[in-house]
């Protein structure tokens, strides 16, 4: 796979990025003219630079580094394990590690336990999940529909 293609988002968005950054300081230029012309004051490059510099950057501390601290700001959040990103993952290893007792209540908890220790940090909840393994083999026995999943 080309490089083009691995990376296609990131270069649509800098081919945004360098469009409207030369749209904006090419209209500014326009703009500076047509001020300087109206003020009868002479036409200054490194004036325009200046005030174009301060523009680009006052839009950038307004817009962007805010759009960007909301973005890197909440992938970090979520890699470090906020508590708010937790409770989703907490849920689903609950239903995971009761679905494995469900299926092989023999093995399960071993399975779990090794899964635990190869993924050091991370806490499951094991006395839960056998306690929903338990509820679910009895829920199944009486209704008659247990079924025998290990070979």
């Amino acid at each position: 796979m080309s490089t083009f293609h691995r990376y296609g988002f990131a270069w649509v968005t800098g081919g945004f990025f360098v469009v409207s950054l030369i749209g904006h300081w090419l209209f500014g230029w326009f703009a500076y003219v047509n001020e300087q012309h109206s003020l009868n004051a002479p036409i200054s490059v490194g004036e325009y630079f200046v005030q174009m510099g301060r523009d680009t950057l006052e839009n950038w501390q307004s817009e962007f580094l805010q759009l960007l601290w909301q973005v890197a700001g909440l992938a970090l959040l979520l890699h470090i394990g906020s508590p708010q990103s937790k409770e989703g993952d907490d849920r689903v290893e609950a239903k995971i590690d009761a679905i494995l007792m469900a299926v092989d209540p023999k093995h399960g908890s071993d399975a779990i336990r090794k899964i635990d220790e190869s993924y050091e940090g991370r806490q499951t909840d094991t006395v839960r999940a056998e306690r929903l393994a338990r509820e679910a083999e009895g829920h199944a026995s009486r209704s008659g529909t247990r079924r025998n999943y290990t070979s």
